[in-house]
């Protein structure tokens, strides 16, 4: 039976199983915005704007693992989805992006609201599609489904113009097997090549300092039960990216919690002096690696990842292995047990372990506590404490980023939700919103910074509108905290156009929106504000906590230097890192 295509759109999205979509309608995606309505399937969040309903998708897709979905209208509508595109490719989150466009006949000619959006997004979309005959329409659909989930996942675009969705078609929704069939030139490798796998563990037996190093790949893939088996089977410490947190559980004695710029002394000296980098869907980033020439300097490296064009793009790997992480780790543990799982040097394995120890007790993540104002460091640990360490986090970007990931330990994948690659200020609430309408039965805290949060603090109305029960901890510095940090180290504090002295009040706002506001001015309020939050269940909760101005994020290595120029809490000096000892 002939059928608008408009509720041809639905069809397929209820055919992909979907539950929830965010948005806003406007004029040239209305006639799905009807059919949604006539059909009643599908619940619709309703955002204050496109980049909050991008943002929303993405939490949504990274607490989940199902594809986000996130809709708008053609135009302005469309480009305020960029951000929120631009950021889920960054981290390979899947989220499919349905923009409205003007009637086929007028694209081109400058039409009301029109824009090109498809070639906008060409570089920051997995792929994108422009559907130009109604009979495309449910392929496309299935087709943006099935790529922005398998393989290295990501971004798809479908761009649908006005009459497309207005027109008749008695076209059928394909099956999954007919989309396969439909995309001739898309094959992920998923098994890993065995002879890699037998290098691998030929290097993971011989190596007398290894560490794994594992990134947001290994979340999406599911793999912490093989990466935890592997670290015990074979006696190796963890580090894990910013992505990866959750991948690996932090409670672990094998962990080295998070590398990089703001990572552990012992994580960073581990990955400076092992013999043996495991790289498990990870990207080496900038962030992570520091100065390229000096990361890793003695180590062989194995790189597991989906995505053959992260193998040896920032950092030359010897033996690389492409496939599904979880796949691969299973078949090396299978490989090992069959050879025995044998240390070639279990002596000199232990040493290692015993070494990273040593660096921890010497070297801990701390910061200097004070009974006289609030260090945003306790503020996190408090509500680690108050949530038994089982809530989600989602944040924003800058230095309470950095915080959340450092003093909240995460023990299960997709449990720390953030903006990794794009850094994208603004991202905490409406993440926090996608995620919490995802998993329903987690606690999900939203830890912001006062200059992300007024980013889109708009969405905390969407929060109320449909009761979502988020809870907003802002760490309000009354900066720019991490340009100012940047300010203070290495532009002799000029601090320049950071000050965010002049902001609402968080307590009024929340009431004004119809949410719970609390206030924090001294250490004895945290832990009471944060006890009184969790016990309201039905609508969102800001808490404003008022810390101390110009603490800083330390550990940090510093931009294009090497983990040795680490400097650590007191942020006074360099500490010349323990380095070479090893060698030999």
């Amino acid at each position: 039976m002939p059928r608008k295509g408009a509720d041809i759109v639905i069809e397929a999205l209820k055919e992909e199983g979907v539950e929830v979509i965010f948005g806003i309608p406007g004029g040239a995606i209305m006639e799905v915005y009807d059919a949604l309505y006539r059909d009643g399937g599908i619940k619709h969040i309703l955002a204050r704007h496109e980049q909050g309903a991008g943002h929303m998708a993405e939490g949504y897709a990274k607490a989940t693992g199902k594809v986000g979905v996130a809709m708008s209208t053609s135009g302005p509508g469309a480009t305020n989805l960029v951000t929120a595109i631009a950021d889920a490719y960054m981290d390979s989150v899947p989220v499919v992006f349905i923009t409205g466009q003007v009637p086929t006949h007028l694209i081109g000619n400058d039409a009301f609201q029109e824009v090109d959006i498809v070639g906008i997004t060409r570089p920051i979309t997995k792929h994108n599609f422009l559907v130009k005959r109604i009979e495309d329409l449910p392929l496309i659909i299935r087709q943006a489904f099935y790529i922005a989930k398998t393989g290295r996942p990501g971004p798809v675009l479908i761009d649908i113009p006005k009459d497309i969705t207005q027109k008749l078609s008695d076209v059928k929704i394909p099956s999954l097997e007919e989309v396969k069939e439909s995309l001739p030139g898309y094959k992920p490798h998923l098994e890993g090549n065995i002879q890699q796998i037998r290098k691998a563990i030929k290097l993971m037996v011989e190596a007398k300092r290894p560490v794994l190093y594992v990134g947001g790949g290994a979340v999406q893939a599911e793999a912490q039960k093989e990466l935890v088996e592997l670290a015990e089977l074979m006696k190796i410490p963890v580090t894990t990216t910013n992505m990866g947190k959750g991948a690996f559980p932090e409670s672990h004695p094998l962990a080295l919690h998070m590398l990089g710029m703001h990572g552990t002394y012992y994580a960073n000296m581990a990955v400076y002096n092992c013999d043996l980098l495991i790289a498990v869907g990870a990207r080496f980033d900038d962030r992570v690696t520091g100065k390229v020439e000096e990361f890793a300097p003695q180590a062989r490296i194995i790189h597991i990842d989906i995505d053959p064009a992260s193998i040896s793009k920032n950092i030359t790997v010897d033996v690389p292995i492409v496939g599904d992480v979880r796949i691969i780790l299973r078949k090396l543990l299978e490989e090992l047990k069959r050879e025995g799982a044998k240390i070639l040097y279990p002596e000199e394995r232990q040493k290692w372990i015993e070494q990273i120890e040593k660096w921890k007790e010497k070297y801990p993540l701390t910061y200097s506590k004070s009974n006289k104002v609030i260090k945003p460091q306790y503020v996190i640990e408090q509500i680690y404490l108050a949530t038994k360490g089982e809530a989600i986090i989602t944040t924003g970007v800058g230095q309470h980023q950095m915080w959340a990931a450092m003093f909240y330990k995460y023990s299960f994948p997709r449990q720390f939700i953030n903006s990794g690659g794009l850094g994208t200020m603004g991202f905490g609430l409406p993440a926090g919103i996608g995620a919490k309408i995802g998993r329903p039965e987690r606690e999900v805290f939203v830890i912001d910074g006062d200059g992300s949060f007024m980013m889109t603090m708009q969405e905390i109305v969407t929060a109320v509108q449909y009761k979502v029960p988020v809870k907003v901890a802002i760490i309000n510095n009354a900066y720019l905290g991490m340009v100012r940090q940047w300010q203070e180290l290495f532009y002799e504090r000029r601090y320049s156009e950071v000050d965010l002295s002049v902001q609402p009040d968080f307590v009024k706002l929340a009431e004004a929106c119809g949410a719970v506001g609390f206030r924090a001015e001294k250490p004895s309020d945290v832990r009471e504000i944060i006890e009184e939050a969790l016990r309201i269940q039905d609508r969102p909760v800001i808490m404003d906590f008022h810390v101390d101005k110009e603490e800083n994020v330390f550990p940090m290595v510093p931009a294009g230097k090497s983990y040795k120029d680490m400097i650590l809490h007191d942020g006074k000096k360099p500490v010349e890192a323990e380095t070479m000892y090893l060698v030999g």
